[in-house]
């Protein structure tokens, strides 16, 4: 039986925890490559949220799609809330890796 598929929501933020940015992919470690050396997206690469501070993982891609639209309408306070929960100290989850909730 094939593996399933797997898609990402995730939070980065940059060195200061000042900006926040959320996103969706289907390959975490990629994306974060590419949003570190500068082609992840316009937003990223300005504010420099290189920082993997959160992350969901689901095999559905219609949940995830709204999930990341949840949680980016949703106010600063709740993302900083859920980031807390499973990351107090905001370490690069990246560098420690990535961890399925």
């Amino acid at each position: 039986m094939p593996a399933r598929k797997q898609y990402w929501i995730y939070i980065l933020t940059n060195t200061w925890n000042t900006v926040l940015y959320v996103g969706v992919t289907n390959n975490l470690v990629r994306r974060m490559y590419e949003h570190k050396s500068g082609i992840g997206s316009i937003f990223t690469n300005k504010y420099k949220t290189h920082k993997l501070v959160y992350c969901e993982v689901t095999n559905n891609i219609q949940f995830a799609i709204q999930r990341e639209k949840q949680l980016k309408a949703g106010p600063r306070e709740k993302k900083i809330e859920l980031i807390k929960s499973i990351n107090p100290a905001w370490h690069d989850l990246l560098e420690e890796g990535p961890k399925p909730l």
